[in-house]
């Protein structure tokens, strides 16, 4: 647990919950989790719901769940309830955040630079 090194190309995020470094992964696997959370049948569908600003606690839960599980940590949803993190609820929300971006990248990651543009 924290001792390995993230690999952002792989979407991996370090974060210190309960004193502890964590890494998370939003794998394949823990996409198809959250599908099945949000009830939605595609990513597509999942990536606008995680987008939609109109996410709850139990969506963190099962985000920051989803994300230690593709991350090899063996954590069920008890241990994640009591895991506390520096900032409180906005610790939670800029983990989440992170962890999104670092999953489906920023509308800037997918936007062409001036560099790469044709003449």
């Amino acid at each position: 647990m924290g001792d390995k090194m993230v690999n952002k190309h792989r979407g991996e995020i370090s974060v210190e919950l309960d004193d502890k470094n964590w890494t998370l992964c939003l794998t394949l696997g823990a996409l198809a989790q959250l599908e099945d959370h949000f009830k939605v049948s595609d990513l597509t569908s999942l990536a606008e719901k995680l987008s939609s600003n109109a996410l709850c606690a139990s969506d963190f839960l099962a985000i920051i769940l989803a994300g230690l599980k593709g991350g090899g940590h063996d954590v069920d949803s008890a241990a994640v309830n009591d895991m506390r993190i520096n900032g409180g609820a906005t610790g939670y929300a800029i983990l989440v955040a992170d962890l999104l971006k670092a999953t489906f990248g920023s509308a800037e990651d997918t936007e062409p630079s001036k560099t790469n543009e044709r003449v």
